[in-house]
């Protein structure tokens, strides 16, 4: 038996903290598109069932283009069941949209629930319930399993080692009060990075992280875990599958040698290729490292001159100016002047007195500055 663990596609997203207009709609498009592979993937090799540990998708209102894409895979796929999972950013929209629930759309509630199925002699069962205030302190001590079966449990949150008391939090899973239930496999969703840990010493609780990533905080490899049953051994092999269509980076660049735009381009380049960052990727650089006043960073034109090569490109300046104090000692005009009361300030920090004296000398000079 095989099947597939996900979550947190997080369809309908905004995405607006990045991208705007076409691109925005088009990496909708996209995430929409890579969950909609990843059931053809499904069929392709024969898998018996997903499970999708919540966060399907991003809002409680679901457009209806989207929420017909779904269904249609859903239903375009009878031979697949799909266990759903909500997760906090669920809600019941999407399924009060339609009109019927189909039969191989397996639901779960506020109290555990179990879907069997015999194989070879062997029981199979996926456990799986929705947390909230009402359960929060009930939830893990009602989990009822069978150690003779093979118990795969389905969850939405935070894991944390211990219950946390009386004022349990409802999105928070303690790990500790599943230990020993005879859990073969937690499947998780909420965290959006790939995670495999042993619970215990039976079973182990795997996150699968994200499809897509969707911000810089979603960096690195996603993509969803294929899980192989076998009945004979009492054993499920679990895969993680690199499945996403884009790929978010972060790069820190030191740039303290660099003494022009054109150089900080070069040394930009020079790490995202080195990195093996693909011209279909999202990449934030980070700018760090000394540079000497005259030097000035435009990371509007950096990130333009990026986006030629990338599907988007963000630029942050991290760099502090390099101050000659010494040149600027016996100075008579105005700028060593400048300088000079600037570095006699006891209450700024070296940082400080430099991005300060670095703006006086370009205001002096009559440049802009940012």
């Amino acid at each position: 038996m095989k099947l597939i663990h996900c979550a947190d596609i997080h369809l309908n997203s905004s995405l607006s903290t990045h991208l705007d207009g076409d691109k925005q709609k088009q990496r909708r498009t996209e995430i929409l598109h890579t969950f909609l592979r990843m059931v053809d993937y499904a069929a392709e090799q024969s898998v018996d069932g997903i499970l999708i540990a919540g966060d399907l998708f991003d809002t409680k209102k679901v457009d209806r283009a989207t929420g017909n894409a779904v269904l249609s895979a859903i239903t375009g796929h009878p031979e697949i069941l799909f266990f759903y999972l909500r997760g906090n950013h669920d809600a019941d929209g999407f399924l009060q949209s339609l009109d019927e629930i189909p039969d191989n759309l397996k639901l779960f509630g506020d109290t555990w629930r179990y879907y069997a199925w015999e194989e070879d002699g062997a029981t199979i069962v996926i456990t799986g319930a929705e947390s909230s205030a009402r359960n929060a302190q009930t939830l893990y001590t009602s989990l009822r399993l069978n150690p003779k079966h093979i118990n795969l449990v389905m969850l939405h949150g935070q894991e944390t080692p211990y219950a946390s008391g009386a004022g349990r939090d409802a999105e928070q899973i303690p790990l500790a009060l599943l230990q020993n239930k005879g859990i073969d496999y937690l499947a998780l969703g909420h965290i959006h990075t790939y995670k495999r840990e042993q619970l215990d010493a039976r079973g182990i609780y795997v996150y699968p992280g994200c499809l897509e990533g969707r911000g810089f905080d979603e960096c690195g490899i996603h993509g969803f875990c294929l899980l192989e049953v076998d009945v004979a051994h009492h054993k499920i092999q679990d895969t993680f599958v690199p499945f996403a269509s884009r790929r978010l980076w972060e790069a820190s660049v030191d740039v303290s040698v660099c003494a022009s735009g054109v150089d900080i381009l070069d040394a930009i380049k020079e790490t995202l290729q080195e990195m093996q960052v693909q011209t279909a990727d999202l990449v934030k650089v980070c700018l760090t490292g000394s540079l000497p006043v005259g030097v000035e960073v435009d990371t509007d034109l950096l990130a333009m001159q990026l986006s030629q090569i990338y599907f988007y490109a963000k630029v942050v300046d991290y760099t502090v100016p390099e101050i000659d104090y010494a040149a600027y000692t016996y100075d008579a005009s105005l700028k060593g002047e400048f300088v000079r009361l600037v570095q006699a300030q006891t209450d700024l920090s070296d940082e400080e007195k430099a991005k300060i004296i670095q703006t006086g000398i370009l205001a002096l000079a009559g440049e802009a500055f940012i």
